[in-house]
């Protein structure tokens, strides 16, 4: 279970190296493609920086880590299953982002190597182990949702932390 800081951290470096330079190549292209219902959010991080993107990375990794805690040391896996059922749904936002371009996208990497196979590993070894059954992942994978204000908070700490 603690691997999960691990696999998170590998992604999301991948992320924080590639983003900038990628998205200054490649902005128009991506938007050309994307489905209209993300261009605004696509506007938004047309500029980030990967300083400002290492932010949010830092506000999420702080949570995950008593999360993780709490996990391993005292049985508490609401939360722990939540985000590692967002971070193996993240992975198929991954493909699907370079399939729709045709191209490389930040992430899609680790994604792939990483994320999945640890994903699939954790879920499957947590039921083994008899720690939960498949019916729990289902009923608190959707308190990975409470992730998402976090994420979207950290994007903007982040661009008001780190001016353009």
């Amino acid at each position: 279970m603690w691997l999960f800081l691990a696999a998170f951290m590998i992604h999301d470096f991948e992320e924080i190296i590639a983003v900038e330079s990628w998205m200054n190549n490649n902005f128009a292209k991506v938007y050309k493609r994307a489905p209209k219902f993300v261009g605004n959010r696509l506007q938004t991080m047309s500029n980030v920086k990967s300083s400002q993107f290492a932010v949010a990375v830092f506000l999420e990794f702080i949570i995950f880590v008593p999360v993780t805690y709490l996990a391993v040391e005292h049985g508490n896996y609401a939360l722990f299953i939540g985000f590692n059922a967002v971070l193996l749904v993240h992975v198929f936002t991954h493909v699907g982002q370079s399939l729709l371009i045709r191209s490389y996208t930040p992430g899609v990497v680790t994604a792939l190597l990483i994320t999945l196979p640890y994903s699939l590993y954790l879920f499957n070894r947590m039921i083994a182990e008899g720690l939960v059954s498949l019916n729990e992942i289902f009923i608190f994978a959707p308190f990975g949702l409470l992730l998402l204000p976090i994420v979207l908070f950290g994007h903007k700490l982040g661009k008001l932390a780190i001016r353009n």
